[in-house]
């Protein structure tokens, strides 16, 4: 029991460890914990589009996929130029003595190689998260993002990540709550229930 809070403690880490990237891009902000979460609801939603693919393994994949970030930190493209982390030991290290550490380091190799088509989807929602991310900063007066979402939307391989990806950027990031044609911004809410907010 022991290991598996020593564990949980360090998982705890991810959601106090910031993604780096922001600071080049110049506004925005998330934690490792913040990312992976979304990056596994994007998974789940792909499996779904992809009826040979295992849904379990790819949530598990894009849970686990940043865990050796609580003992390196998160690493972005200009300090990968000059820093190389030993991932794959921090994920040894860290699962050396955790019952399901076999799992966790199998499916930490596997997204990494990207051979498999549940990698290819895992790696696809790791992707999808920073575009919703950049779409957002873009949408608020980032001019930086859109050269940033050129470039990520390249690494795409699902058909349904890019179909995804393609809908993500006709859309405003606000469009799932302000919905501008209707009354209830100009007269409030009234007596009327199914009006939003």
């Amino acid at each position: 029991m022991k290991q598996l809070i020593n564990f949980l403690f360090e998982v705890g880490m991810l959601k106090k460890t910031p993604r780096t990237g922001y600071q080049f891009l110049g506004s925005g902000r998330e934690s490792v914990a913040e990312h992976s979460f979304r990056t596994a609801v994007i998974g789940y939603l792909l499996s779904q589009q992809e009826p040979d693919a295992d849904a379990h393994k790819i949530v598990l994949m894009c849970l686990f996929h940043d865990f050796h970030e609580a003992r390196t930190g998160d690493h972005n493209y200009v300090n990968k130029k000059y820093v190389r982390v030993d991932e794959d030991k921090a994920v040894r290290d860290l699962s050396k003595n955790l019952p399901f550490g076999d799992d966790v380091i199998s499916l930490t190799r596997e997204f990494n190689e990207g051979d498999s088509l549940e990698a290819r989807i895992a790696r696809d929602a790791d992707q999808l998260d920073l575009i919703l991310e950049l779409k957002e900063q873009q949408d608020l007066g980032n001019r930086s993002a859109k050269d940033w979402l050129g470039y990520t939307l390249k690494r795409l391989q699902t058909e349904s990540a890019k179909r995804l990806a393609q809908e993500a950027m006709n859309t405003a990031y606000t469009d799932w709550w302000f919905e501008k044609k209707s009354d209830w911004w100009i007269n409030g809410p009234g007596d009327d229930k199914n009006n939003p907010v």
